[in-house]
C-alpha cells in the first residue's frame, strides 16, 4: 500500500488497522444496520432530555473521552490495563473520521431539506 503514497509507511499500516478496528466494532454497534446508527441514536435520546447534540458532536464527545483518558494516562505515566494509550489513540483517529462522515451527511441532508422546502414554497406561489 505504501508504494503509491508519500509519508511514513507506518501511517498507512495504522490506517489499515483502523479500518479493521472500525469494522469489528461496527459489527457490534449496528448488527448490519446504519453504520453510524449508534451516534444517531444517542443524539435522539439526548433530544428527549432537551439536549440538542447532533450525531457528529456525539462522535466528537466520544473522541474527547478517549483523548482525555490518553492525556491522563500520559500525565500519570501508566499504560492502562484494559485499553492502552495506543488503542485509545486509534479510537481517537477513528472517531475523527466518523465525525467527518457524520458532518458530511448532515450537510447533505440539510441541502436536501432546503431543496424540498424551496420546492414546497415554490409550489404554493401563484
Amino acid at each position: 500500500m505504501t508504494e503509491k503514497y508519500y509519508g511514513h509507511p507506518k501511517f498507512y499500516e495504522m490506517v489499515e488497522e483502523e479500518a479493521e478496528l472500525h469494522s469489528c466494532k461496527n459489527r457490534d454497534y449496528t448488527r448490519g444496520g446504519d453504520p453510524l446508527g449508534n451516534f444517531k441514536r444517542v443524539s435522539a435520546v439526548l433530544k428527549i432530555w432537551g439536549f440538542d447534540v447532533p450525531p457528529e458532536v456525539v462522535a466528537l464527545i466520544y473522541m474527547m473521552k478517549q483523548l482525555d483518558a490518553t492525556m491522563w494516562m500520559l500525565s500519570q505515566k501508566y499504560e492502562g490495563e484494559v485499553e492502552t494509550i495506543d488503542s485509545r489513540l486509534a479510537d481517537v483517529s477513528v472517531y475523527a473520521k466518523l465525525a467527518r462522515i457524520l458532518k458530511s451527511e448532515a450537510l447533505t441532508e440539510e441541502k436536501d431539506y432546503l431543496w424540498v422546502m424551496q420546492e414546497d414554497i415554490a409550489s404554493q406561489l401563484p
